[in-house]
């Protein structure tokens, strides 16, 4: 695996690996409440240290850090279940220093994958942070 720093003109593609990915895994969403979402997903572009990876020339996915703090990791979907994101995780955790991500309550196949990649629930809040109400955990690495 390798990836490289997103610029603005990745952008575009960021998004739609994001709802391709959230459209396959986020069943929980409304519909209005996704466009909503991807509608500010932009604003926090440029506080992120976001990366793009490939399998050679096959983009894969991205990710989004904010200091240690993993704010986003999407694949996009024919990408998923062939241990790319373990992949990510771990260089995302050597080479980022990730140490914390939070995830939908109800997406229980990222919890299981956080879970199995060395992360812990420590808390739990009933709304995202924007107040929705969609219950987030919190999770370290241990």
């Amino acid at each position: 695996m390798i990836y490289r720093k997103a610029n603005q003109k990745d952008y575009v593609t960021i998004l739609n690996i994001w709802e391709e990915s959230v459209l396959a895994t986020h069943h929980f969403l409304t519909d209005t409440d996704r466009v909503e979402i991807k509608k500010e997903i932009p604003s926090y572009f440029q506080h992120l240290n976001i990366q793009l990876w490939y399998e050679k020339d096959d983009l894969i996915g991205f990710s989004a850090v904010n200091k240690q703090h993993l704010e986003m990791l999407f694949l996009k979907p024919n990408k998923t279940g062939k241990g790319y994101g373990k992949a990510i995780i771990y260089s995302l955790i050597k080479d980022f220093d990730i140490k914390t991500v939070d995830v939908n309550k109800d997406n229980k196949n990222a919890t299981k994958f956080y879970i199995n990649n060395g992360f812990l629930i420590v808390n739990e809040t009933e709304t995202d942070s924007s107040g929705r109400p969609y219950p987030i955990l919190h999770l370290k690495l241990i």
